[in-house]
């Protein structure tokens, strides 16, 4: 299934998302000019650190956008209901649509979305069955980042040893404690609430329950997994090669489509 593309309308997720590219701009900025590259010059770190901090950065900024302008299953106007399964639609009481079990009418989108997992204004898009695997991975690669970068401004002043051939006239340079202070706060602020939500997202995928049927408090059949994880898993991210769980850049091919094995909200 190729990306489509889905912008909502939406000042407030706007900000949201403004607000988490700038933290990612700022430490892909400071993080390497003030610890990488001159640690690099003076032998104490590894061309492969460098490395490793960016791939993390792209795929962690990559995913965000993926996933803020991805359509996350929003249903078309009049959508064709196969004969064999008509008993798995049911009617929106919102939008008097047609829509196949276990999808969500987004109040602030203003539509359906298959298999809806909740609205994120962090990402400013609903996440739903077309974009959950995306979700996913900047939840994982924003944790990476945010650790990587923690660990590099406690070594920084920990660990390493002094810098030596460093021009500490540099504007940048003589505001190097505040800058890193701040990056540290950052860093401990994102990876704090993104292992709080990726947590809840492995959780919900192992037991096949969305977010929304999770606080629907739908029946206890539906909280109990009836699948094995690496099905689950496979059906989120549209295969069943685990390496290609992990990139962003591919397109996603649902496995199938199956709204009959659990109840909807």
């Amino acid at each position: 299934m190729g990306l489509s593309l889905h912008f909502v309308v939406d000042p407030q997720g706007w900000c949201c998302v403004g607000a988490i590219f700038f933290i990612w701009l700022y430490n892909t900025l400071f993080v390497p000019k003030l610890i990488l590259f001159p640690r690099f010059e003076e032998g104490q770190i590894s061309v492969a650190a460098i490395l490793a901090y960016y791939l993390t950065s792209i795929f962690c900024v990559i995913s965000l956008l993926r996933a803020s302008i991805a359509d996350p299953g929003k249903l078309q106007d009049s959508p064709k209901i196969p004969l064999t399964e008509k008993e798995l639609w049911e009617l929106c009481n919102k939008c008097n649509m047609m829509r196949p079990k276990r999808s969500h009418h987004c109040s602030r989108c203003g539509h359906c979305v298959r298999r809806m997992d909740h609205h994120c204004p962090w990402i400013n898009n609903c996440v739903g069955e077309d974009n959950h695997w995306l979700f996913l991975q900047l939840c994982f690669y924003t944790q990476l980042l945010s650790g990587y970068t923690l660990v590099l401004d406690f070594c920084h002043y920990y660990y390493f040893l002094p810098l030596k051939a460093i021009n500490w006239d540099m504007v940048i340079f003589r505001h190097e404690l505040a800058l890193l202070r701040i990056s540290t706060f950052m860093g401990i602020v994102m990876f704090g609430g993104m292992c709080s939500l990726f947590y809840t997202q492995i959780m919900g995928i192992l037991t096949d329950t969305t977010t929304i049927e999770k606080m629907a408090n739908c029946c206890d059949e539906i909280s109990r997994a009836r699948k094995p994880w690496q099905q689950t898993f496979s059906e989120v991210f549209g295969t069943r090669w685990k390496i290609l769980w992990f990139i962003p850049f591919r397109r996603r091919r649902p496995l199938r489509v199956s709204y009959y094995f659990a109840n909807h909200v």
